[in-house]
C-alpha cells in the first residue's frame, strides 16, 4: 500500500459524498454499535474470528495470532471480491476503514489498490471519525437557529415535523432517530433503540446537511429520549430557541394517542408494567385505578386520565423550567388530528418564515 491511498479523516468526511461506497471492514458487532453514515459492512474478520485471534495472542503468541489472522483475512477478502465486488467498474472509488486505520482496513485497501480501483483508506479509522463527531456536536448547534415545536402529549408534534419535512423545511426529528416517542410509554415495540454512539452519528449526519441560513425545526425534547441522551450543546441550543406551541382539543389528543399506542391495547400486561414506573410519582392507588381501566378495556377513559393526571402537569412543569422562551411561543391551534390540519399548519409556518426572511 502506498501513502497516497491514505486520506485524513477531516478531508474524507468533508467530501464523503464523493466516494462511490464507504466500506466498514470491522466485525458485525462493531458495525452494529456505530458506523460512518452510509457505510456497508464487509468484515475482514468476523466476531468469532476476532475472538479466536485474540485468544491466540493472549495464550500462545503475537506471531501465532498474526499468522492465523492473516489467513482468515485473506479468505474473507477473497469472499468479498468474489461476491460483493464482482460488478464494480474500473473507476470505482471506495473509502475503507476499520477501528483505527490499521491492519484490517490496510489489508483490503492494499488488495483493492493492486487490482486498480481508486481506493482510499481512512486515516485513524472509526476512532478518528468518532472524535470528529463529538467535536462537531460541541460546535455545530451554535450555528443554527432552531424553531422548537412545543405542545402537550398527544398534540401531534412529530406529525407536524413530518409535514414540515415533506414541505421542504429543515427538520431534526430526534424521536425518529432514537426510535422512541420520548415518554415513559414511548418505546416502539418493533424497533429497539440504537446505541448512544449511533444516535449521535445520526444527529451529526443530519446537522451536516443543514444550512445555517434557514431555521431547523425540532421538538421540545427532554434531556433523554428513552435511554438515549441528547448532546449537551444541542440541548442547550434548543432550550434557548424560539418556541411554537401546538394545541389540539383533548378528545383529538386521546384519539391520536390511541392510534399511535395501539400495541398497548393489544398487550395490556406490557402497559401495566410500564405504569408501575410511575408509582413513585402517583402512588399505588392511582396506578391501580389506571390498571383497572386498562383491564376493563376502557381505553378512552384511561388515556384521558393519563393526560390530565400525569402528562399535562409534567409537561407544564418541564416546559416552564427548561425552555426560556416558551412563554412567548406562537400558538398554532389545530381543529383536528387530520393530516390536512397538520399540512396546513406546516404551510403556515413556512409562509411566516419566508415573510420574515
Amino acid at each position: 500500500m502506498t501513502t497516497r491511498s491514505v486520506i485524513s479523516c477531516d478531508e474524507a468526511l468533508r467530501d464523503l459524498a464523493s466516494f462511490d461506497a464507504v466500506l466498514d471492514v470491522r466485525s458485525e458487532t462493531e458495525f452494529a454499535e456505530d458506523h460512518v453514515p452510509g457505510a456497508i459492512n464487509y468484515p475482514v474478520l468476523h466476531d468469532a474470528e476476532r475472538a479466536e485471534v485474540g485468544t491466540l495472542h493472549k495464550q500462545v503468541s503475537a506471531f501465532a495470532a498474526r499468522r492465523r489472522g492473516a489467513a482468515l483475512i485473506a479468505r474473507n477478502i477473497a469472499h468479498i471480491l468474489e461476491t460483493h465486488l464482482t460488478a464494480m467498474p474500473r473507476e470505482w472509488a471506495p473509502l475503507v476503514y476499520c477501528w483505527r486505520g490499521g491492519q484490517r482496513s490496510g489489508a483490503l485497501t492494499h488488495v483493492l489498490e493492486r487490482i486498480g480501483w481508486r481506493v482510499r483508506q481512512l486515516e485513524g479509522g472509526y476512532r478518528a471519525y468518532r472524535r470528529r463527531v463529538l467535536a462537531d456536536l460541541e460546535q455545530w448547534p451554535q450555528r443554527f437557529e432552531f424553531r422548537v415545536i412545543c405542545g402537550t402529549t398527544g398534540s401531534g408534534k412529530s406529525r407536524l415535523l413530518q409535514h414540515l419535512a415533506a414541505a421542504g423545511a429543515q427538520v431534526l426529528d430526534l424521536e425518529a432517530m432514537a426510535h422512541h416517542r420520548g415518554s415513559v410509554l414511548g418505546g416502539l415495540p418493533s424497533q429497539p433503540q440504537p446505541s448512544q454512539k449511533m444516535f449521535e452519528s445520526r444527529i451529526w449526519d443530519a446537522l451536516r446537511g443543514f444550512s445555517p441560513r434557514a431555521p431547523v425545526f425540532v421538538e421540545s425534547e427532554s434531556r433523554k429520549v428513552g435511554n438515549l441522551r441528547l448532546p449537551d450543546a444541542l440541548l442547550a441550543a434548543i432550550r434557548q430557541s424560539e418556541c411554537i406551541r401546538l394545541e389540539l382539543p383533548l378528545g383529538e389528543r386521546v384519539a391520536l394517542l390511541r392510534d399511535e399506542y395501539r400495541h398497548f391495547e393489544q398487550r395490556p400486561d406490557e402497559l401495566a408494567a410500564q405504569l408501575d414506573c410511575l408509582r413513585a410519582l402517583h402512588g399505588a392507588q392511582r396506578i391501580a385505578q389506571w390498571k383497572a381501566l386498562a383491564a376493563g378495556g376502557q381505553w378512552e377513559q384511561l388515556v384521558e386520565r393519563l393526560l390530565v393526571e400525569h402528562y399535562d402537569p409534567a409537561y407544564q412543569n418541564s416546559i416552564a423550567r427548561n425552555f426560556i422562551r416558551a412563554g412567548q411561543a406562537r400558538v398554532l391551534r389545530l381543529p383536528s388530528r387530520a393530516p390536512a390540519a397538520y399540512a396546513a399548519a406546516a404551510r403556515e409556518l413556512l409562509e411566516a418564515q419566508r415573510a420574515a426572511a
